[in-house]
């Protein structure tokens, strides 16, 4: 099932997505909520985020290839921060490339929906919790990040975390791929299989230490092949079972 959130005139509005149709729903996504008859075409709809998180919590050096692009070392834990819910950004949406940036990456991940209130969760049953997966590029000023020697302020401008186009709620975790577009030629591609810490051990990690509300997104980690992004360039993030997020980058 692919859940969608879209806007007709100004009302935002969530449906389920049915090859080129959207049929509406009525109720709460994270509860109970049933279709409705009315229909609106897939390509005229104005897509919005998914989800309004009330955090976004990412990992860092979680996949094997881009550790090892990075100079790093395996981690014990995994490595979190937050990105902000200002940072949030639609598929179709532009991303901005702040003015104190000299250079702007984008990373493809998986990212991960949750359903309900998840406090210290066991990661056996950690996949209860989830509402479903979508596309995530955590966009980062990478010379900033570099900089600061932390991560908040490259990872937290305005239109940092693009992630959608809808919210897949069923995909087979164990073989995932996961790929960047950048102007249609691929820079990035791996499977979740190379992830160091998998979907539910992370969800049960980061619950032991903040509590995930509905709406709430973990970004799983990124791919090597991060790179440059410029102004006028059109960054795709796909994930296998999922579809494609697409963005444009515009100068502030």
């Amino acid at each position: 099932m692919r859940i969608v959130r879209f806007a007709v005139g100004r009302e935002p509005r969530y449906g389920l997505v049915e090859d080129s149709i959207v049929r509406e729903v009525r109720g709460d996504i994270f509860g109970k909520f049933t279709v409705t008859n009315k229909k609106h075409s897939l390509k005229r709809i104005k897509f919005l985020a998914p989800t309004t998180p009330s955090k976004i919590v990412a990992v860092g050096l979680n996949n094997r290839d881009h550790i090892a692009e990075m100079k790093g070392e395996l981690p014990d834990e995994p490595i979190i921060f937050l990105k902000p819910p200002t940072a949030v950004l639609p598929h179709h949406g532009r991303i901005i490339y702040p003015k104190p940036c000299g250079r702007l990456d984008y990373e493809a991940e998986l990212g991960v929906i949750i359903k309900r209130t998840a406090r210290a969760v066991a990661a056996e049953k950690a996949l209860r919790y989830v509402l479903g997966y979508v596309c995530f590029n955590d966009v980062t000023a990478r010379d900033l990040q570099r900089k600061d020697g932390q991560w908040t302020r490259g990872k937290s401008f305005d239109t940092f975390a693009p992630f959608g186009p809808w919210i897949e709620t069923e995909l087979d975790l164990s073989d995932v791929a996961i790929r960047a577009y950048l102007n249609g030629v691929i820079r990035q591609e791996a499977n979740i299989n190379n992830y160091i810490f998998d979907v539910p051990y992370l969800i049960h990690f980061i619950s032991t230490v903040m509590t995930l509300h509905p709406g709430d997104i973990i970004a799983a980690g990124t791919p090597s092949g991060v790179g440059p992004m410029q102004p006028g360039d059109t960054i795709e993030i796909e994930v296998e079972g999922i579809g494609r997020l697409s963005n444009t980058i515009v100068r502030e």
